[in-house]
This record gives structure tokens, C-alpha cells and sequence, in this order.
């Protein structure tokens, strides 16, 4: 939990998951809650806000291994070629870029704990890049917890697990061999890194209230902490400005 100088608490929260898990709908669908409840809310999207040289990565991605570009759709399927290729030169290459993007991130939730919200969502956070590495290498591990020791965690830090199948066919951009692992390696950096809140691929409608249920609690801590009062039950409330 952030502090502003004024010494209100800020919370934060992050959402990860294979592309295709709905992270945007339930982002969508947590900051209408909280702005309805009166609270100030700014979204930071990874790739747009945080991560360093992008237009590098994208056209080296297009020109080296001759993938797409753009964002795939079940009206215009692509074929990316990036995070999903595997050798050492480009696991060196991570390693570099991907310690740029933490010292970014840490610099990032700093600016967001003084930018007047009460909520700061996060679309990806390092654990996005993280679950690229090989973690069974024990040299990424280190790695991991390296880039964990330096970057600060939201209060709450979703997962947002799917089927595989069904996440290609809202976002078809990798092959299907490729999100099966990439799921794989999003389970084993949640029991790697720890504090992270895997939500099971269930309905939208299941997931956005077992989203919201965490995310207020974490909101109500925050009331309570600025307060110092008991702890608050029932839904967050807060008065009209």
C-alpha cells in the first residue's frame, strides 16, 4: 500500500494472465465499481506507460522473426512472434530489456502513490515478462527474485487464469502449444514469488465479484489505515465529495 505525501493511502492492484483471460473486461469492470463508490481511479497499461524502447521491440519481433503486428481478434487472427521465442541470445536479450522495465516499474508506482488516486490499476506488471523466462533455469529464478527485490507489489496482485482453447479464440495472436505453456509458467511464478491472488477461469460474471470482493478489501484496509479506525464490513462507502 502507497502513501502520498499528504499521507493518504493508495491502493494498488495489478492484473496478469495468458492474453485472451479477459483482464481487460475485469479491469473495465473493477474501475466503474470503484468510480461509482466516488473513488479516483487511474489505469497504467504496461506496454503503453511503463516497458522501455517498445517500437525496438515490436520491429525487431516483425523484421527478425517475421511475426505480425497489431493485436489479433477472432475476426483477424495473427501470428506473433516474440515472447513466445525460446534461445539463449533472446533470454539474454530479456534479461536486459526486462531490467530496464523493473527499475521503470518502481519508478512508475512511485509516481502513481503522488497522482491523486485512490485506486491505481495496473494492465500487466513485471509478472507479464517474469512468466516469459524459463523458470525452471535456476538462473532465471535468481533473476526473478532479484527484479522482485527492487520492484514494489500492488496490494493486490490478480492472475487471471483460462482455458487455453478459449482464450485463443477471443485473442488468437500465439499458437496453442504457446499459451499452454505460457498458463504453465503464470501457475509456477504465482507459487514462486508468492502473495498473488490466482483467480480460476470461472464465468465473467464469477470473476468480476470475486475480483471486486478483493479489491475492496484492500480498499477497506486503506479507509481503515488513513482513519485508524476498526475494520470496515459490508461494501466500501464512501461520502459524496
Amino acid at each position: 500500500m502507497q502513501q502520498r505525501r499528504g499521507g493518504e493511502q493508495v491502493v494498488s492492484v495489478s492484473f496478469s494472465g495468458i492474453d485472451g483471460a479477459g483482464k481487460s473486461t475485469q479491469i473495465d469492470a473493477l474501475r466503474t465499481a470503484a468510480e461509482q463508490m466516488g473513488l479516483r481511479v487511474r489505469v497504467i497499461r504496461f506496454w503503453d506507460d511503463i516497458a522501455r524502447l517498445t517500437g525496438l521491440r515490436e520491429s525487431s519481433g516483425h523484421k527478425i522473426f517475421k511475426g505480425d503486428k497489431g493485436v489479433g481478434s477472432p475476426e483477424r487472427p495473427i501470428n506473433r512472434r516474440d515472447k513466445n521465442v525460446r534461445s539463449w541470445p533472446m533470454a539474454c536479450v530479456r534479461l536486459f530489456l526486462y531490467s530496464l522495465d523493473a527499475l521503470s516499474t518502481r519508478d512508475a508506482m512511485r509516481k502513481a502513490a503522488n497522482a491523486g488516486a485512490d485506486l491505481v490499476i495496473f494492465d500487466r506488471y513485471m509478472y507479464d515478462e517474469l512468466a516469459n523466462l524459463t523458470l525452471s533455469n535456476p538462473l532465471m529464478r535468481m533473476f526473478i527474485r532479484l527484479v522482485m527485490a527492487v520492484v514494489p507489489r500492488p496490494d493486490v496482485s490478480y492472475i487471471l487464469d483460462a482455458d487455453p482453447v478459449q482464450a485463443r479464440s477471443r485473442k488468437p495472436e500465439y499458437p496453442l502449444e504457446f499459451i499452454h505453456i505460457n498458463r504453465r509458467a503464470y501457475q509456477d511464478l504465482s507459487r514462486l514469488v508468492g502473495g498473488m491472488t490466482v483467480v480460476a477461469p470461472m464465468p465473467i460474471e464469477a470473476v468480476k465479484q470475486e475480483v471486486l470482493r478483493h479489491a475492496l478489501a484492500a480498499l477497506s484496509r486503506s479507509e481503515v489505515a488513513h482513519r485508524g479506525g476498526p475494520a470496515m464490513e459490508g461494501p466500501l462507502e464512501r461520502p459524496a465529495a
